[in-house]
């Protein structure tokens, strides 16, 4: 009889827990707050059971409470959200023009960031993720009533599992960076870690801020990069390296590309190959690039024509094999939509087959600066989200 009641209870607890991770995806990935009962309703859980869920998540500082809001006759509605200022995920970044930490809590506002710029084009690695760590325990210190989940780390290159296998922007391979951080910042340890691409994490920050479910988000800076998502969820190929946009080949015979290839994409239509062919200063910026288009440069409209036909020509070849309706442009790229937008539109009418009945479409990315900053900090958060009776306890 003893193990009878020992299952049982274990049974019950194992419940208590899948319905407590129920309710909270339920409230916090939800677009609008909603109620009790919606959540009720959402999820098929009676509402004497929801009720009991949600104050644990309340009191354990996941979930909080709006003011209620009246809808007529009966008792008023007390909308949920994810709590602000709580719990957080550390988003960590090494990108050719910077390095950065973003903490961002489950409501999605921004804690505390640090940002340093300085080109890390052939920069040591072992030097440059001790600077990473650094602006981590620099974000950590600026909350320090803030849980921190775990920490998320986006890098500009092939990455399987903890091991960064080539970013050739960077001049990097063959590298393990959670261990060079923790070399750095070993009381760091203690929080859990998953790296990944950068473009893979901006795609993240886009699905939670933009509109769509289904997209191809490219992340266009220096180099260009991609994520496919359908319905909400990554296509991330077989070994998990899909995406490498910038590394098509549109032109066999063109410049040389740092991957060691000929006419990548990234090679006509990167910002910095943009910002060159346009006759710009190194170091110029988009909005540089934008100034000039503005005020009818001859050289830069040529760059920019160039580009986007680039961008096109690649762009339709991904379309033909993956069938994507909606084409999101973000980072640095993001800010030059408007300027590209017409040749690449132009090259996807001509090159996609089935353009005639389901054209596809190209705007601008949602989510804000440093993106992958962002996304790498909600997928540092994930855990909470899909199991958080830890948390609760903690809270």
């Amino acid at each position: 009889m003893e193990a009878d009641t020992t299952a049982s209870a274990a049974r019950q607890q194992s419940l208590r827990e899948h319905n407590l991770a129920l309710v909270a995806r339920t409230v916090l990935r939800a677009g609008t707050p909603p109620s009790r009962a919606a959540v009720a309703a959402g999820t098929g859980l009676n509402r004497a059971t929801v009720s009991r869920l949600v104050a644990e998540l309340v009191a354990g500082g996941l979930v909080a409470e709006e003011a209620p809001v009246s809808a007529g006759a009966g008792r008023p509605a007390t909308p949920l959200r994810p709590a602000s200022g709580t719990v957080a995920g550390l988003g960590l970044e090494v990108n050719v023009d910077f390095v950065g930490a973003r903490l961002v809590d489950l409501a999605g506002e921004v804690v505390a960031e640090q940002i340093e710029t300085g080109d890390r084009r052939g920069a040591d690695p072992a030097a440059t993720l001790s600077r990473l760590a650094h602006l981590a325990r620099a974000v950590i210190a600026q909350a320090p009533r803030v849980r921190i989940a775990g920490a998320g780390v986006a890098l500009p290159g092939l990455v399987r599992h903890d091991h960064l296998l080539t970013a050739p922007n960077l001049g990097w391979q063959e590298l393990r960076p959670r261990a060079l951080v923790l070399e750095a910042a070993p009381e760091l340890g203690h929080l859990p870690m998953v790296l990944g691409n950068e473009a893979r994490f901006a795609a993240l920050a886009e699905l939670a801020a933009g509109p769509d479910e289904s997209f191809l988000y490219v992340s266009g800076e220096v180099g260009i990069g991609a994520a496919i998502i359908k319905g909400g969820t990554f296509f991330t190929g077989l070994h998990g390296f899909s995406g490498e946009l910038g590394h098509v080949s549109v032109e066999p015979s063109g410049p040389r590309c740092r991957c060691g290839a000929r006419g990548c994409l990234e090679t006509f239509a990167g910002t910095q190959a943009m910002g060159s062919a346009a006759g710009l200063p190194p170091g110029a910026t988009p909005a540089d690039l934008a100034s000039r288009l503005a005020a009818g440069d001859v050289d830069a409209r040529a760059a920019t024509h160039r580009a986007a036909v680039a961008l096109g020509i690649a762009l339709a070849s991904f379309v033909n094999l993956v069938d994507v309706g909606q084409i999101v442009l973000g980072n640095e790229l993001g800010t030059l939509t408007e300027h590209l937008r017409p040749d690449v539109e132009a090259e996807l009418a001509g090159r996609v087959l089935a353009a005639r009945w389901a054209p596809p479409t190209v705007r601008a990315a949602t989510a804000a600066t440093h993106p992958a900053l962002t996304g790498a900090a909600r997928a540092a958060l994930e855990p909470v989200i899909a199991d958080p009776s830890a948390w609760i306890a903690q809270g």
